[in-house]
Formats: structure tokens, C-alpha cells, sequence
């Protein structure tokens, strides 16, 4: 369960508190992950399948006159006015966001959320729900609270709690809730998928009551390894791919680089910011065993994602062949089931509240 008091840092994490917009203090870094020595050898170091088996069969069952979606090399991909969003929404991908739900619960101790929001937040959004699964949570563990989740494809359940509701609706364009209405607004993982981050944090902060708080939690798409120095290994030539193919759709993939999450906040004008990075391993290389664990779930949402993260990117965004893509999926995939390359992910945590005597018009 959360609270409203303010949190101590996990072991793999440093938390960086900031007393408002033009504060000055040390950037947050992430701490390293602790190998496992058995993965040392030269035995044994390469998964064939992910470490947890089969995935789980998504249950979301949706009516065929809302599936207006993209069709691209057999998977599908959502659309607004706005976004052409670059990961598939079809079943397969969608069973690797409830996993990162899965895995971000294990890190965080099954704490929903990081922000001090207190025992009884009344009206909270969700903007980019997904599966609608952190919603629902979020629903279950606070009955009084109206939460409700947004998201430009509708992949959410239908069986929810009464207090949860699901809107088809595009975070880029104009919301329709008034000036200083939520008490809370979380996001997390749309990392590729916003034109302009300030007016992003700038609506968040329009739209918060005085005193709420806003919490937005971001991966790096960049696979990092402390081991791996060649400029040309696969892990750093990916990274580059990816890079060029947000900077190309105009949607950067590099969000979660430095302290631009924290600088934005403090341009909107949110107060008390605090940021947090940490590592994520994405195998189970991992010697601290709640770690290990981690990094299974996270193997097996790469291991499942991949083809989905490179298609629409590889050949509609950057020009490559199919064939091409997929040689470089199965390069990348081979890499990443290396436990002794020591591959990570760095996520940025950030949140911040609005002041008491702020109202927006």
C-alpha cells in the first residue's frame, strides 16, 4: 500500500528532491546492478526461450466495429488524429505492457505510485492507459477515487471496477476536463509518442487541482551494458536506429535522457520535484535475487516485443526492407539473451505538485 509519506529509496535507486522550478542540485544517476558470477563462464550464458516460459493469453475480448487500426507485415497499430503510434496494439504486444506492469510492481514493491498523493485522492487520470491494467489497480486499491484512463486504442477490458472508466482519446489534443480538476495524473512508457513534451506537462499542470500531483515514469529505449565498448555492436547500433526513427516521426525516444523530465516539470511550474533513475536488468544476470527476478519479466517483454518495436519503426519510418528488419530483430534478440553482456534498461522517475495558490483559468 502507498502513503502519504514520503518514500525512501530502493537500494538501486537515487531520489533527488527539488524544492521547485530554478533549484539547483546534484542530476540523479542510476546505481549499478551487482552480476551474477555464474554468468562469467562461457557456459550457459545464451536463453533460447524466455526464462518464464509461455506468455499468458490475453483475456481483453473487443467488438470488431471499434478495430479502425493500421495493418502492417501482420500486426496492427493504432491511429488518432494525431499519432500514428509506432508499437503494434494487437494481442501478442499487448500481453508485454500487463508484463511491465508485472515487473514494475516487483520493483517498486507493489506500489502503484511514487508521489505523495495521500490516503483519499478523489479524481485521478490515467493519460496513455494501455491494457488499462495500472488503472484498474489504482481503482481497486482507492473505492472513493473516479479513476479514469485514456488511451488512443481501445485494448482495455470491459469488466472494471465501478469507480474506473476507459476514454478513447488523444493525449496531443485539446482535453476536455476542466481547469483544476484531478487530484492526481499519472503517466507512464509513452516515450516515442508526443510531438511536445512541454505542452504535455503544461496540460497536466492546467488540469491538476492546486496541490495535486503529477507523476510521469519513462523508459530508455537504449539497451546499456557496462560491458559491451565495441561502437558497433549490436546493442549501440540499435540505439542509434531508434534514435533517428523518433527524431524522424518527430516523437523522441530520448525523454528519458538527463534531467529533461525534471527541467520540464519545473518549466510548467510544478513545485517539489523529486527524481529518481534506476536500472532495470533485461535478463536474469542479476546476483540480487528481486533483481533477478526482474530481469526474467523483462527478458520475456523484449523477447516478445521486439519484432513489434522494430517493424513499424525499420521499414515505415526509416525505409528498410522487411527481410533487412528482421535479420537485425534476430541480431538484437540473440544479444540481448547473452547474460554476460550484462544488458540493462535506465528508467527516469518523476513527480511534482502543483502549488496551493495556483488556479488555472
Amino acid at each position: 500500500m502507498s502513503s502519504d509519506k514520503s518514500r525512501d529509496a530502493s537500494p538501486t535507486s537515487s531520489p533527488q528532491p527539488n524544492t521547485g522550478h530554478g533549484a539547483t542540485f546534484a542530476a540523479a544517476t542510476s546505481a549499478p546492478i551487482a552480476a551474477d558470477p555464474r554468468f562469467d563462464n562461457d557456459v550457459e550464458n545464451e536463453d533460447t526461450s524466455s526464462d518464464l516460459g509461455e506468455e499468458y493469453e490475453s483475456t481483453a475480448s473487443l467488438t470488431d466495429s471499434i478495430l479502425d487500426f493500421r495493418h502492417i507485415h501482420g500486426r496492427t497499430y493504432g491511429a488518432s488524429k494525431t499519432t500514428e503510434y509506432w508499437a503494434p496494439n494487437d494481442e501478442r504486444q499487448n500481453e508485454g505492457l500487463d508484463i511491465t506492469h508485472h515487473y514494475m510492481l516487483l520493483y517498486f514493491d507493489n506500489e502503484l505510485f511514487q508521489a505523495p498523493i495521500g490516503s483519499s485522492p478523489q479524481r485521478v487520470l490515467d493519460v496513455g492507459t494501455g491494457t488499462g491494467v495500472w488503472a484498474i489497480d489504482f481503482a481497486d486499491q482507492f473505492p472513493s477515487a473516479q479513476v479514469i484512463g485514456t488511451d488512443i486504442s481501445p485494448i482495455q477490458p470491459t469488466w472494471v471496477p465501478p469507480n474506473c472508466e476507459f476514454c478513447i482519446d488523444d493525449a496531443q489534443l485539446e482535453w476536455t476536463w476542466p481547469p483544476n480538476h484531478f487530484d492526481y495524473i499519472h503517466i507512464r512508457d509513452l516515450y516515442g509518442s508526443i510531438d511536445s513534451w512541454s505542452t504535455l506537462y503544461n496540460k497536466a499542470y492546467h488540469h491538476l487541482k492546486p496541490g495535486g500531483w503529477f507523476e510521469d515514469m519513462e523508459l530508455d529505449i537504449r539497451a546499456h551494458s557496462d560491458v559491451v565498448t565495441d561502437p558497433e555492436h549490436i546493442y549501440h547500433r540499435w540505439n542509434r536506429v531508434f534514435q533517428e526513427a523518433g527524431e524522424k516521426m518527430g516523437k523522441t525516444f530520448k525523454i528519458a535522457i538527463g534531467s529533461r523530465m525534471r527541467d520540464l516539470m519545473g518549466e510548467a511550474g510544478f513545485k517539489d520535484i523529486t527524481e529518481r533513475k534506476f536500472r532495470l536488468p533485461m535478463s536474469g544476470w542479476g546476483l540480487d535475487p528481486k533483481l533477478k527476478e526482474i530481469g526474467q519479466f523483462v527478458q520475456m517483454f523484449v523477447d516478445g516485443g521486439l519484432e513489434g518495436f522494430g517493424l513499424y519503426l525499420l521499414t515505415q519510418v526509416m525505409g528498410w526492407k522487411y527481410e533487412e528488419c528482421q535479420v537485425f530483430i534476430a541480431e538484437m534478440r540473440q544479444a540481448l539473451r547473452n547474460k554476460k553482456l550484462n544488458p540493462y534498461y535506465e528508467v527516469t522517475l518523476v513527480y511534482g505538485r502543483k502549488p496551493d495558490n495556483s488556479v488555472t483559468a
